[in-house]
């Protein structure tokens, strides 16, 4: 089952990667990917790729900015490049994108499963959902922009996913993978960055699990709900109520039994989830958290022990998949080094 390894974020950037440098991102990413499926298996690449610090380091490796958000974008093009045409020797398939690319995820994973024969709803699912909670259950301000979702044949996916925040100049970076949490929207996290936002309306806290609870509960009462829209006239200057009325109704209409059910609903937004949240909140006594859930520095914890104290034994594995990666990788001997003297930079 999924769970999310962690959120990042940077300040965003606008440049583009010459070709001449993705070119060559191409080719590394081609050749350390070769090295890491040869020493481990595919599904070991793909969930390294849901590791924040890994990915970071994995960006680096190809010779982009540490700290640009460009870094996201460029290296899951890089990477989904590179393999392309590879997928049956490595086993590895590289979905979405960005911007529009993103929106075409799904057709790629149909395409993959009518050359490769396997049932693409559960993963075309896993994409949808892990879009639609952080966009919606978490609302942080930042808009998703890019989706990129890797699977291996046996059904391990991870997806590497990125909002934006223009005002703020910022952008984040959210990281899953289909590991051994049961649940989509509650606490999906085990590794955060610091936090951006002093109010966050977050519905996968554990806090918010009454929230959840009346909301799914209102759904599925549509008049009660509508009833109370009209008591809180204030709502009425915070969202389009005709438009929030048809949205109730439709979203009635499929009977949602639990709050995944109701954010996997077309048309279930943003905006519908905060006003359900707003009314479960003030009527109700259902109060929702407001704590921004992205805390920790990329799933390893930070050096001063706040949130926790650096996992040591992960950050030096995944130093030493990217070593040994780069050991096996057929490079050139100037290639290899300079590849080494910026994991260093790490140690």
């Amino acid at each position: 089952m999924p769970y999310k390894t962690g959120i990042a974020t940077f300040g965003l950037d606008y440049g583009r990667c010459p070709p001449w440098l993705f070119a060559k991102m191409k080719r590394l990413a081609r050749l350390l990917t070769e090295a890491i499926v040869c020493e481990y298996s595919p599904t070991e690449f793909i969930h390294r790729m849901s590791d924040p610090f890994f990915f970071q380091s994995f960006g680096t490796l190809l010779a982009f900015d540490w700290d640009a958000s460009g870094l996201t974008t460029t290296t899951t093009a890089a990477v989904k490049e590179a393999l392309r045409g590879t997928e049956r020797s490595l086993g590895i398939f590289v979905a979405g994108g960005k911007g529009k690319t993103s929106l075409k995820t799904p057709k790629d994973i149909e395409n993959f499963a009518q050359r490769y024969s396997f049932n693409p709803q559960p993963l075309i699912y896993s994409s949808k959902m892990s879009a639609k909670v952080d966009n919606t259950a978490i609302q942080d301000g930042f808009q998703l922009y890019h989706h990129a979702f890797f699977f291996d044949r046996r059904g391990n996916w991870a997806v590497v996913q990125q909002g934006m925040d223009e005002l703020a100049g910022r952008a984040r970076r959210y990281h899953w993978f289909s590991g051994n949490v049961a649940d989509f929207v509650e606490e999906p996290h085990t590794g955060i960055t610091n936090p951006q936002k002093k109010e966050v309306l977050n519905l996968t806290a554990k806090e918010s699990r009454n929230t959840k609870v009346v909301s799914v509960e209102l759904i599925n009462e549509p008049r009660t709900l509508l009833q109370d829209l009209k008591v809180l006239d204030y709502v009425n200057q915070l969202f389009d109520q005709r438009r929030l009325e048809k949205t109730f109704w439709q979203a009635s209409s499929q009977a949602p039994q639990n709050f995944e059910n109701l954010l996997a609903i077309k048309g279930v937004g943003p905006r519908t989830v905060r006003a359900l949240s707003l009314i479960s909140e003030v009527i109700y006594g259902a109060k929702p958290s407001y704590t921004d859930p992205a805390r920790y520095a990329f799933a390893h914890g930070g050096k001063d022990g706040i949130p926790y104290f650096v996992d040591r034994k992960t950050y030096d594995q995944s130093i030493r998949v990217l070593e040994r990666a780069v050991r096996k990788a057929r490079m050139g001997t100037l290639e290899r080094q300079q590849a080494f003297k910026k994991l260093e930079r790490y140690l």
